[in-house]
């Protein structure tokens, strides 16, 4: 009896597709038994840079991927398995995705294949020593035990720095949407990088926990503007506070340098935004310019340059704290007084519809009638006002979000 070849439908080869974020795994290690303790496993948070839009990953049934990186010299280590492997012959000559090469071409680093060759590296994690200088070391309690960290700073000047810095932002691009390499032959740019210090016998292991990069710009005319790009800390190290220090110790280096103007941020994350919150309202609180008595008075120019000269701060930012402090002395129950500090709050946030209105006016002179309609294209006041509510009473949140853990900073 002949046997009827069939070729694979559109319905089947779905079975050959996988969410990359749900198949690749990531481990740090600092011994060979490490290499098979699942429990020190996490997930990436974000695969499109590597994967495309939909993050899927072709041509495999029970496709498991592995990064593994030691956990001090951050040397990596590449492994994958899988059950099956879709054939061109049944798919029309589409093949499998190569995962490896897209690895490799879009981090441009080859992690290692050779298990025996990354065993061996492993042996050398007690002589890593991190580059840079040490800026501050610290004790945290986590899970009932006491860790203690390091921050250091290096620049494209610090011997070795460069090489380590390489194979330390290929974590970018799984760990923080959008993010993108910086040239670090660019002597503007500040590395800050976070270690854990484990004792181990005779020697110190200083484990890779998280990093930050800053580019020093130029502000007019003597001044310079620091402007802090990306930030990461692993996830096995966030949800203890390693954030907060390490923005802290960034904070704490520019705002002893004379030069700094104050510190900007490249469009931060909402997890950023907080801990900046958090940092900078536990710094003015106790400001002469932000007493109570002055904060009930609305927002000033002697706010915006004492946040500037004791603690860099930038105008915009500034601004925020006073909200946030505001509304801690706000009485909530007292509809006069909470109905001033909302209406405060949604002046500042109406600037943007009042700035178009001016824009259309200057432009009256040189559009047409019709041009002028099609570019004004208003909003109804009634949604401006429904839309300003509801920017308000989001923005709130976050500030009762700033306030409780400054609250649990004081009990």
């Amino acid at each position: 009896m002949a046997v009827t070849k069939r070729k694979l439908t559109e319905d089947s080869l779905d079975q050959y597709v996988c969410n990359a974020n749900e198949v690749i795994n990531f481990k740090f290690v600092t011994s060979a038994e490490d290499i098979d303790d699942d429990s020190k496993n996490f997930k990436p948070e974000y695969t499109h840079q590597f994967f495309g839009d939909s993050e899927n990953i072709f041509g495999y049934i029970g496709l498991h991927a592995n990064m593994i990186y030691s956990a001090c010299q951050l040397s990596p280590f590449f492994s994958m398995t899988y059950r099956e492997k879709v054939k061109p012959s049944k798919t029309g000559g589409i093949e499998a995705d190569n995962v490896y090469k897209i690895i490799c071409d879009k981090q441009e680093l080859e992690p290692s294949r050779d298990l025996d060759a990354f065993v061996e590296s492993l042996s050398k994690e007690s002589t890593f020593q991190p580059y840079g200088e040490l800026l501050s070391s610290f004790s945290i309690e986590n899970g009932g035990k006491k860790e203690t960290y390091g921050i250091y700073r290096a620049s494209c000047s610090t011997p070795g720095f460069l090489d380590y810095h390489q194979r330390m932002q290929t974590l970018i691009l799984w760990f923080i949407d959008a993010a993108s390499y910086i040239d670090e032959t660019d002597e503007r740019w500040d590395y800050f990088v976070l270690h854990q210090h484990i004792a181990e016998g005779d020697a110190t292991l200083y484990p890779f926990a998280g990093d930050a990069t800053v580019y020093r710009y130029y502000a007019y005319p003597l001044k310079i503007r620091p402007r802090i790009s990306q930030m990461l800390v692993l996830p096995m190290y966030q949800k203890c506070g390693l954030g907060t220090k390490l923005l802290e110790s960034i904070c704490d280096w520019y705002g002893k340098d004379p030069e700094v103007l104050d510190v900007t941020v490249e469009d931060p994350s909402e997890e950023f935004v907080r801990i900046r919150d958090f940092i900078d309202c536990k710094r003015c609180e106790p400001l002469p310019s932000f007493s109570k008595e002055n904060l009930s008075k609305g927002f000033s120019a002697d706010m915006a340059e004492e946040a500037r000269e004791k603690f860099k701060i930038n105008k915009k930012q500034a601004r925020r704290v006073y909200e946030i402090l505001r509304l801690k002395n706000t009485n909530r129950e007292n509809p006069d007084e909470y109905r001033e500090y909302r209406l405060d709050v949604k002046n500042r946030l109406n600037i943007p519809f009042q700035r178009e209105k001016l824009d259309l006016e200057k432009l009256q002179k040189n559009l047409t009638p019709d041009e002028l309609k099609a570019a004004a294209n208003p909003i109804p006041r009634e949604q401006r006002i429904e839309q300003l509510d509801h920017m308000y009473t989001e923005l709130e949140e976050k500030y009762r979000h700033t306030l409780d853990r400054l609250k649990e900073e004081c009990e």
